[in-house]
């Protein structure tokens, strides 16, 4: 099973992929989609045709994507709203189940505490995936806590069921 971890956003979408081989997960690739600024539309145009390059090439079968969040700017909510919208459409469009995790869930999953800052994210996902460096941006940081949120949380639903 190969995930596509998303950590949606306007200028910047981290993006990681993940596959699982028995009890061992590979990092296949991570980074960040950048736009320029231009309007929206062309914003998600460019996020939309480089997801497509990158589901063309490594083929996930499931796509974690992470629930926005915020509390002050509404403007920019609902932007990052209609690009997350067109990166759900992007993976159903390409037969790709999406599951999405709000940032609590995610900081939970990885340091085991909701409050958990960027940093500590960053060093969890560096000792869980054993990477070399500390994953940057944290955008890309971020989509691959995501990806690891969903393989953990899919490998206690299997289980659950299992049990049942």
């Amino acid at each position: 099973m190969t995930v596509l971890g998303i950590d949606p956003g306007i200028a910047i979408v981290g993006y990681a992929l993940l596959k699982v081989n028995k009890d061992q997960i590979l990092t296949l690739r991570y980074g960040v989609i950048k736009t320029q600024k231009e309007e929206l539309p062309g914003r998600i145009k460019k996020i939309n045709s480089a997801l497509q390059d990158i589901i063309h090439e490594f083929k996930p079968s499931q796509a974690s994507i992470e629930k926005i969040y915020f509390n002050k700017n509404t403007k920019t909510a609902i932007d990052v709203a209609e690009v997350r919208g067109s990166i759900i459409l992007t993976a159903m469009n390409h037969n790709i189940s999406v599951f999405d995790y709000t940032p609590l869930q995610v900081k939970q999953a990885i340091a085991g505490y909701g409050k958990a800052s960027k940093h500590q994210i960053q060093e969890m996902v560096k000792i869980i995936l054993r990477l070399k460096e500390t994953p940057c941006p944290d955008d890309a940081a971020d989509a691959l806590a995501c990806a690891l949120c969903h393989i953990h949380s899919k490998k206690f639903h299997d289980l659950v069921r299992n049990q049942a």
